[in-house]
Order: C-alpha cells, then sequence, then structure tokens
C-alpha cells in the first residue's frame, strides 16, 4: 500500500508551475468552493467569514436537515448580506443525513444536471459552500466532489486545528488533486496550533490560508473581528480592499 504522506510529499510544490495553489489572476475570475475535512468542521462559519471579507455572494447548492438549520439563513445573520446577494439552493431535504440519504428519504434523487453556478456579474465574487465533505455522495454516482470539477473553482478546505487534523486533511488535499481540482489553500479552525499548521503545509505542499479562533459566540460583530485573518485570502483573490465597514 503506497504511504500517503510519501505520495503528498513529492507532490507539487507551492513555487512549482504545477503547484495547486492557482494564481491570484485565476481565483479572481469567480470565486471559491469551500469544503471541509468532515462535518461540524465550521464551514458556514468560515463561509460567513469569507462572505464579510470579500464582500462576496453566497450560495449553498445542497441544503440537508430541517429548516432552522439551514446555512443560508445563518449566513445572513453573521454577515448582513443582501437578499439579492443570496442564491438559492437547488435542493434541499428535511432530514440531517448525508444528500444522497436525505433525497432517498424525501423519494427524490439528485440530478448533477440540475446544480448550475449562478451567473454572476463581473465583479461579483461567489463562495459555494459544500454539503459535508469533499466525498460525501450526491446520488448513487456523483459525490460532492464531482461538483468541484463541474465548478472548476479554487477550493478552500476547512480544517479543524487539533488533534487528528494532519490526517484528515491530507488525505482530503490528496483526494482532491487526483481528481484535477485546484486548492486555493486551508483554513484552520480552532485553538492555533503551530506543529499542525507546519505539518499540514509541508507535507501536503499546500498554504494554510488562516487560522480562524474558535469562539463561543459568533454574530456579526464576532465575524468582523476575524478580518484581518483573512487578508492573505483577500489578497490571493484580488480583493485586497479595505475590511473597514
Amino acid at each position: 500500500m503506497q504511504d500517503i504522506n510519501h505520495s503528498v510529499l513529492n507532490g507539487p510544490s507551492l513555487d512549482s508551475p504545477h503547484s495547486n495553489s492557482p494564481s491570484s489572476s485565476n481565483l479572481s475570475q469567480r470565486g471559491l468552493f469551500v469544503t471541509g475535512t468532515d462535518t461540524e468542521v465550521g464551514k458556514t462559519f468560515v463561509a460567513a467569514a469569507l462572505v464579510a471579507r470579500l464582500k462576496a455572494s453566497y450560495w449553498k447548492p445542497v441544503q440537508t436537515g430541517p429548516e432552522q438549520d439551514h446555512d443560508t439563513p445563518e449566513i445572513q445573520r453573521l454577515t448582513g448580506i443582501a437578499e439579492q446577494s443570496i442564491y438559492p439552493c437547488s435542493y434541499t431535504f428535511p432530514d440531517p443525513l448525508s444528500p444522497h440519504t436525505a433525497a432517498k428519504r424525501a423519494d427524490q434523487t439528485i440530478n448533477i444536471d440540475n446544480i448550475r453556478l449562478p451567473s454572476i456579474q463581473r465583479d461579483e465574487y461567489l463562495i459555494v459552500e459544500g454539503a459535508g465533505g469533499a466525498f460525501v455522495p450526491l446520488n448513487d454516482h456523483y459525490m460532492m466532489s464531482d461538483l468541484m470539477v463541474r465548478f472548476n473553482l479554487p477550493v478552500v478546505i476547512v480544517a479543524r486545528s487539533g488533534l487528528g487534523t494532519i490526517n484528515h486533511t491530507l488525505l482530503t488535499v490528496e483526494a482532491l488533486r487526483r481528481r484535477g481540482i485546484s486548492l486555493a489553500g486551508v483554513i484552520m479552525n480552532g485553538p492555533e496550533n503551530s506543529d499542525n499548521r507546519k505539518a499540514i503545509e509541508q507535507y501536503g505542499r499546500v498554504q494554510v490560508l488562516a487560522e480562524l479562533p474558535h469562539c463561543e459566540e459568533v454574530n456579526q460583530n464576532t465575524i468582523a473581528t476575524l478580518m484581518p485573518k483573512l487578508d492573505k485570502v483577500a489578497e490571493l483573490l484580488g480583493r485586497n480592499s479595505s475590511h473597514d465597514g
């Protein structure tokens, strides 16, 4: 069996012409796809911070779970984003399960051809938030990573900062690279852990774009305090205007 660390270590480096970290010119065209190493790693929290910092629009293509737990209203609560900057979900299902199972429970099947990237304005950026991790099934044939391939947006991986994150993050990085998916980088969520950050960057040959702290209470003020931590992402996207106001 191939050793995953050996495989990643011999992958492209950040300064390689074949690097999976795209240039700012590539990133600045449309936006980002936000995925996670697992469920409940803080994707919506990070997506809200990105929406606020980049003054971006937001889209959750597939949503599962009861309406009071939907991510789009949470994004609106945390950012104050205008209604016209929210794009409607392509599919929603009431059970808090993996999309393929939630769809079956609702006697439906997700048709990936019905999930189309919204047409956005020339100066508009779009944050797309996936459901669960990169390899969550959508139906019997397609997974969340297939949407990433179709959308062709650079991917931000949200990862926990604590024990276990090195393995989970490197597995996600490796899997997405094998699919030819461009990686913008990793955002770590939780108490700062410099050792884990360094390991992810070294063995994954991927940038950790930001480390966001655990917040006991999350609201618009909380999100506002995080803006300076996302300056590297904003610079990469060519959205490095002031985050005041």
